[in-house]
């Protein structure tokens, strides 16, 4: 019970209405308080001295029970070195440093922002912690939330963890089958839902969650009252009745090696897997992001802002908007939930962030709208434009390898260009812009560096807590993914003669493993502890990681080459403007073949792709001589201009492919484009292959049957 006491103390530390002490008093108090509280503790957990691994012997680097332990990949000294951290631990920190700054801001129906505090949000944390407990979340069990980010999902989240559960996002685009599939595999007790259409998903499959106990509607006012249905404010004062010690004796039993967070994969190759994280994984994983990126703690003169928009439900989210944040004091403004269908660009003006995170879909729409705009400008202003991008690229690719000149020509450019460009963006004060999730095009980073807007791509996966190679401004290639971050190590596994192997991790980042599955955690982790990814990739000499392509994805064509699609598919698009997406066919298969699709316009309520082609892909047409302005028009006349100009780009491509087993021989035009909503596409915009090759089949084996 002495932890208990402990972590009760600092709790009254923190809100200074409970002993009278000042602000300032009480956050230093505070602090010293955590400092001792988390030696201490982690001295008696563990049995050993810091930087040793710190676990009893008996843990193994893996497990799949939902109560189980596992031992840390500590290091003898340096980051990895670090004290392990419980979620609540940080929360603590987090408050005794930044209590009085602005932790969460959101804009409200009357269009001023609404602000909480560091301070405030532990608060409504432990709040909702106490409720969950009076609504009989058990140890160990899930609390599932399906709604578009905001305070209330990022307070379910961590109330979750707080009270002993398991904090679990689901994707909003999940069918109820697919709600039914998570909430049934993490023994949800509770699922916290946005508004009436996600809580109808949950509705749906009640019956078959004999676990659950409770459901949350927080964005809308409920329609219709129900048994255990509870609207945001009844559920927050559920747990007056639940004292405060209660609560601490949960938190007291909670140690950083073991699972907080179960985040599920997107499920493109098979069932959606739970990935097991840790306490520690979070809380060490925060901390060295940070640090690698160089964040900068929160004060009352600066604070770091970020927007949250992608789906809470991934990590990179998670990780980007809620852990960083709490670690280094940085502000978080909640995006519109139409953000992906127009309104993110305004609230970026608004919000003016100094880093942003868009997965690489967010970064070629930018790009298509910035096109279409500059294709309206006055032929002066197109001329100025392509000045100022031939210099921006330039000066760019320059300082990518350490030279620090700003030519005088650069600087005219970013008076009269670069800095207008960033104002209409909304990324005027924003030094770190970042992708993640998904490759991105070579020509898609080039027009962003072009026009003086470095964007910084960052791999990992849902199993490496998030980031493991990082590129920021001191240390950044064009199409590289970076390098590790400190306290992470990278194994490349089997490497073949030109150094390409799979990409393996090592660090304190790696996942627990997945839960209840045994045999795929064992196929995940290796008997040493190295995280396998499935990923192929290569160093260059100055050992930036570059991913080559998925050893699932890989190719085998009949004569038995190996082939990555992905570089292929690259350059097929870089080639032609007008496509939206490109996926390489031809395992077993004599020769390879394509399957494209238009940039299309999509309808910015179903996120169905329409019939109407981007301003983009409408000029491209116009320059061939062909008048279509739709896909049908293109698709069903087989317009000969543009299948010319499809044909003539293929085969320039084919000039350079390293075999003839690596060229394309046939390809397909689709009527549609691929999407979320059509199933091609997963939640972080993941090209979903298996589905793509059973729905389009008929397309596919045409194309081998006329051979």
């Amino acid at each position: 019970m002495a932890v208990v006491q402990e972590e009760t103390m600092i709790a009254t530390h923190l809100n200074p209405e409970r002993n009278g002490v000042s602000t300032e008093e009480a956050s230093a108090n505070a602090l010293i308080s955590v400092e001792n509280q988390v030696s201490g503790k982690n001295e008696k957990m563990f049995g050993a001295k810091k930087g040793t691994g710190g676990a009893p012997s008996m843990l193994g680097l893996w497990t799949t029970k939902r109560d189980g332990q596992v031992r840390l990949r500590s290091e003898e000294s340096g980051l990895g070195a670090q004290e392990p951290l419980t979620v609540n631990q940080l929360l603590l920190r987090s408050v005794a440093k930044f209590g009085d700054l602005p932790a969460l801001t959101a804009k409200k129906s009357n269009g001023e922002w609404e602000r909480i505090s560091f301070r405030q949000y532990y608060q409504l944390c432990r709040q909702a912690a106490r409720s969950f407990l009076k609504l009989g979340l058990e140890r160990f069990h899930g609390v599932c939330i399906l709604g578009f980010n905001s305070v209330e999902w990022f307070i379910s989240d961590i109330a979750a963890i707080l009270a002993g559960g398991f904090a679990v996002g689901i994707y909003t685009t999940n069918s109820p089958e697919a709600c039914k599939y998570v909430a049934e595999n993490c023994s949800a007790n509770i699922i916290v839902v946005e508004n009436d259409k996600q809580l109808q998903k949950i509705l749906e499959v009640k019956s078959k969650l004999p676990l659950l106990k409770a459901i949350i509607q927080y964005g809308e006012k409920i329609k219709e009252k129900i048994p255990n249905l509870y609207s945001w404010s009844e559920f927050l004062s559920l747990g007056a009745s639940i004292p405060e010690d209660v609560l601490d004796v949960v938190i007291a039993s909670q140690v950083p090696n073991q699972c907080c967070t179960l985040i599920y994969t997107s499920g493109t190759t098979g069932d959606p897997k739970g990935v097991m994280l840790s306490h520690d994984n979070i809380t060490w994983t925060a901390r060295a992001a940070g640090e690698f990126v160089n964040l900068i703690e929160g004060t009352a003169q600066q604070q770091e802002v970020v927007v949250s928009y992608l789906p809470l439900s991934h990590i990179a989210a998670q990780m980007i908007d809620i852990w960083l944040p709490l670690t280094f004091g940085v502000l978080t403004a909640f995006a519109q939930p139409d953000a992906l269908k127009g309104t993110l660009v305004e609230t970026l003006k608004e919000v003016q962030p100094t880093a942003f995170l868009g997965v690489p879909r967010v970064w070629e729409k930018m790009q298509e709208r910035m096109k279409a705009v500059g294709a309206k400008n006055s032929a002066l202003k197109r001329r100025l434009a392509a000045w100022a991008k031939s210099v921006g690229l330039e000066t760019n690719l320059k300082r990518m390898t350490g030279s620090p000149e700003e030519p005088l020509k650069y600087r005219f450019a970013r008076a009269l260009v670069y800095r207008k460009v960033r104002k209409a963006l909304g990324l005027e004060r924003c030094t770190r812009c970042y992708t993640a999730a998904a490759p991105i095009a070579r020509e898609t980073l080039e027009y962003f560096l072009s026009l003086d807007i470095p964007v910084y791509e960052l791999y990992g996966m849902s199993e490496s807590t998030g980031p493991h190679t990082v590129s920021h401004a001191g240390a950044f290639r064009i199409t590289s993914c970076g390098k590790p971050m400190v306290g992470c190590r990278t194994l490349l596994h089997h490497k073949d003669a030109e150094g390409v192997g799979e990409v393996c991790f090592f660090g304190r980042h790696v996942f627990m493993g997945y839960l209840n599955m045994e045999e795929k955690t064992k196929e995940a982790i290796d008997e040493e502890g190295w995280l396998h990814s499935g990923d192929l990739g290569k160093h260059d000499h100055d050992g930036f990681l570059y991913i080559t392509g998925r050893i699932k994805e890989l190719i085998i064509t009949a004569g038995g080459e190996n082939v990555a699609p992905v570089p292929i598919e690259d350059a097929v698009k870089e080639a032609l403007p007008i496509l939206s997406n490109a996926m390489l066919l031809g395992d077993k298969a004599k020769f390879l073949s394509m399957l494209l699709t238009l940039k299309c316009t999509m309808n910015l309520e179903s996120g169905e792709p329409e019939d109407t082609m981007t301003p983009e892909a409408v000029e491209f047409c116009r320059r061939l001589g062909s008048r279509a302005t739709k896909v049908s028009e293109v698709v069903n006349l087989r317009d000969p201009l543009v299948y010319s100009a499809i044909q003539k780009a293929i085969t320039a491509v084919n000039k350079n492919a390293p075999s003839n087993a690596q060229k394309v021989q046939k390809w397909t035009l689709l009527d549609k484009d691929f999407s979320i909503a059509g199933g091609e596409l997963g939640p972080t915009m993941k090209l979903k292959r298996p589905v793509v090759m059973q729905m389009y089949k008929v397309q596919i084996d045409r194309m081998y049957s006329e051979s």
